[in-house]
């Protein structure tokens, strides 16, 4: 590993996403070293964390969005003096339940990658995406063609592969009470896969941390409101 001659912002995306989730971001903070990970085919946040570390800087800031958050606080839990600060964006934190309780999610994730398997990614992006942005963003055909592309540029075998390290996620609450680096938690308002509350408790978790609400954002809050997010980053970079 080489050290960056400018500060390193490494950024992790969720499930299915690509550096198109951060594209207004890698814009806008063109002064800094920005790195979009790419996890390949792994399939356990594990192995995900593994590959943002042999990637990374030996010091680096983090952010991660969806999935990509539950990767930051593992990439933390495993080497937190390289990292300066962390970013968790439209996230969570726990595992997922055990028995019955944790079968619906199961279900539901299983049941959208037969659709992939079936009708192509994009068909079954078509229904997915439906929930993942603020309700009046829908009719905004220039974002949600974006995203539907972004999905389509996918494999079912990586959807596959993601979703069991999703399933298979570590709960990371005692994460969230270690952290000693400045921790920005942001979360769009009308996000409903991760909504407010979760990040409430994220806060209440991890010392120090400070919480962002995007207005008027589900949960592609980088893509709906990309001057927010970066405004936000940006005041948590400098702290």
């Amino acid at each position: 590993m080489t050290q960056s001659l400018t500060p390193t912002l490494m950024l992790l995306p969720g499930l299915l996403c690509d550096e198109a989730v951060w594209q207004e971001q890698l814009t806008d903070l063109h002064d800094l070293d920005c790195r979009v990970v790419d996890f390949g085919t792994a399939d356990s946040i594990s192995a995900m964390a593994d590959i943002v570390l042999q990637q990374a800087p030996e010091r680096f800031a983090l952010a991660g969005h969806s999935m990509g958050g539950r990767v930051a606080l593992e990439v933390y839990r495993r080497a937190p003096q390289r990292v300066s600060h962390l970013a968790l964006l439209d996230t969570g934190y726990e595992a997922r339940p055990q028995g019955a309780a944790g079968a619906p999610e199961r279900q539901k994730r299983l049941a959208l990658l037969e659709q992939a398997q079936r009708e192509g990614m994009r068909a079954m992006g078509t229904v997915w995406a439906q929930g993942m942005v603020h309700p009046d963003r829908l009719r905004d055909r220039d974002l949600m063609e974006s995203i539907l592309a972004m999905i389509a540029r996918k494999t079912p075998e990586l959807f596959q592969a993601q979703i069991r390290a999703l399933l298979d996620r570590p709960d990371a609450t005692a994460i969230l009470k270690s952290l000693h680096c400045p921790t920005l938690l942001l979360v769009g308002r009308q996000d409903s896969w991760s909504p407010l509350e979760r990040h409430e408790a994220m806060a209440a978790l991890a010392p120090g941390s400070v919480l962002s609400v995007i207005e008027d954002a589900g949960h592609m809050s980088t893509m709906e409101r990309p001057r927010a997010v970066t405004a936000a980053l940006r005041e948590w970079l400098d702290s």
